[in-house]
């Protein structure tokens, strides 16, 4: 592989249109998480990789805590330190009922961004299926 193709393929990966710029998505997927209970942030960000959305790629470690610090901060988690003997204390984050109505709006604005995405979709495809006929002629 040349530099250049390597060069081009490396930019090519940070482009938003690989999906890899759907960090806006970690809130509802934090939300979500938190339906089944308390959880450590650790556990938080496992949980994260497993979703559809992140299909097996780990989430930015980061990314998750500063979430769940803004979740934190607009009442819609709480959080808690669990001592341990065994180790050091952890922190474990709850759902609380506005994060419970925060995720119910997520889910109508997810609704609405996935017949948008659809429409998106069917137009962006008539429009490159129309480009490809006219480069052939």
């Amino acid at each position: 592989m040349s530099a250049r193709s390597f060069n081009r393929r490396a930019r090519s990966q940070e482009c938003p249109c690989y999906g890899g710029n759907l960090a806006k998505l970690v809130h509802p997927v934090v939300l979500m998480i938190l339906t089944k209970g308390p959880l450590h942030g650790y556990r938080i960000v496992q949980e994260a990789a497993l979703t559809p959305i992140l299909a097996g790629n780990r989430p930015d470690r980061a990314g998750v805590y500063r979430v769940l610090r803004s979740l934190e901060k607009q009442g819609y988690v709480v959080c808690s330190w669990e001592l341990s003997q065994s180790g050091p204390a952890k922190k474990s984050y709850r759902l609380t009922a506005e994060g419970r109505e925060c995720l119910a709006n997520w889910i109508k604005t997810l609704e609405k961004y996935h017949r948008a995405t659809g429409k998106l979709l069917s137009a962006a495809r008539k429009a490159w299926a129309k480009g490809v006929s006219a480069e052939q002629n």
